[in-house]
């Protein structure tokens, strides 16, 4: 057996669907986290400007010289980091009410059961698969069940 090459390899895993997904979510959620962080640079620390008369990307400590702590820009990547939380958690609630809905108008149920593949023997109780019609383990000769369109 002739094992595959690196770049062979690294081409299938480039080009399975659930990495070039990722690669679009990663792409997307840089153009969301810019789109976060100018409402909070642009709309909502003025808006608390107006009110403590501050702009958080202004609040710094001097500690040596020209050396700052600079905790205001930290504060703004806290809030930027709750918003963008809060909007990716409210659109997931929101979608997940959307699937559950859906579920409910197509009548299918998330917990429905899957058919059985499996019965017991009637002679020795050993679990063994549904069409069967001689036990693996017993050897005896079971008999067939005939399903029928009518009940």
């Amino acid at each position: 057996m002739k094992s595959k090459g690196f770049i062979s390899e690294f081409k299938d895993f480039i080009t399975r669907g659930n990495i070039m997904d990722m690669a679009v979510g990663v792409l997307i959620g840089g153009a969301f986290s810019s789109i976060v962080t100018s409402l909070t640079d642009d709309i909502i620390s003025p808006i608390l400007g107006l009110f403590g008369g501050v702009n958080f990307d202004m609040l710094h400590i001097n500690i040596l010289g020209e050396v700052t702590l600079n905790y205001g820009k930290f504060l703004t990547a806290v809030v930027n980091f709750l918003l963008m939380a809060a909007i990716i958690f409210l659109m997931l609630k929101t979608l997940h009410t959307i699937q559950a809905k859906a579920a409910q108008l197509t009548g299918v149920k998330e917990e429905e059961a899957a058919a059985p593949t499996t019965k017991t023997c009637p002679y020795c109780q050993m679990e063994i698969p549904i069409k069967a019609v001689r036990c693996g383990h017993c050897t005896s000769k079971l008999e067939i069940e005939i399903e029928t369109d009518t009940p």
